[in-house]
């Protein structure tokens, strides 16, 4: 017997993240932090050569010793990869997102975690693509200047 139906794709977010020091800098650098009811985030735009291939969107979780013992940030990052897992269609090209949970994250419902990581990548997109407008209104394509006709009598 064979199904028509193929289960869902699992989606991953591990291509996506950002793994060096230097990339966690330039990002804080970049950016300003901007804070939501149980983490705080940043977002930059990706410097990368023209060349390369195109820009994906990157991805940074931190969880420092205040969150509580290491079991405790593990499952705080779990939780949070989860959630951005289910969601990764969300993040605009060109970007890198680190975000650094707070500790209600570890107890807070996850619909309610689900629902603020949904929110902050709309609003991501949205910033993205404001900033993308403002870029595009910088560079002109053609410039085209009036000529008077002179001194009107």
């Amino acid at each position: 017997m064979s199904f028509s139906s193929k289960p869902a794709e699992r989606q991953s977010i591990a291509g996506l993240r950002l793994r060096r020091h230097s990339d966690y800098q330039r990002a804080y650098a970049a950016a300003r932090k901007r804070q939501s009811a149980s983490m705080s985030w940043f977002l930059a735009p990706q410097s990368t050569p023209a060349a390369e291939a195109p820009a994906v969107p990157r991805i940074g979780l931190t969880a420092g010793k205040v969150l509580g013992k290491a079991h405790e940030r593990n499952r705080i990052k779990r939780r949070m990869r989860e959630a951005l897992r289910r969601h990764v269609a969300l993040l605009p090209a060109g970007c890198d997102l680190i975000f650094h949970p707070r500790r209600t994250v570890l107890t807070m419902e996850f619909t309610k975690l689900e629902a603020e990581i949904v929110r902050i990548l709309n609003q991501v997109r949205i910033e993205e693509q404001a900033r993308a407008e403002a870029a595009r209104s910088r560079t002109p394509a053609t410039e085209t200047r009036r000529v008077s006709a002179g001194p009107a009598s």
